[in-house]
């Protein structure tokens, strides 16, 4: 017959049994969150994220182009904003 001390340290290994998988998958996840697959902001901005990201239609957004309010750059049809220096306009802007 088994002493409660076996009892329990049978108790104990089975239950370390079933976590151990358990704590593999969090320390995997924990990993993707603090590692390599966060989600980047891209470095350009096209006219689309703009529209999607700060709600500016197609003529705010000519218009900040036209009046020097949004720097870009001009790649053939395409226009590029650049990341960084909108979130220097925004903090420039930013009311205290």
């Amino acid at each position: 017959m088994k002493s409660t001390e076996e009892k329990k340290n049978s108790f104990v290994m089975k239950v370390k049994q079933l976590l151990d998988p358990v704590l593999m998958r969090l320390e995997k996840i924990d990993s993707k969150i603090d590692g390599k697959d966060r989600v980047t902001r891209p470095m350009y901005y096209r006219n689309e994220d703009l529209k999607k990201i700060f709600g500016f239609s197609n003529n705010t957004i000519i218009k900040y182009r036209q009046t020097g309010v949004l720097p870009f750059t001009k790649l053939g049809d395409i226009f590029l904003y650049d990341s960084s220096k909108i979130d220097k306009i925004l903090h420039g802007n930013e009311i205290k």
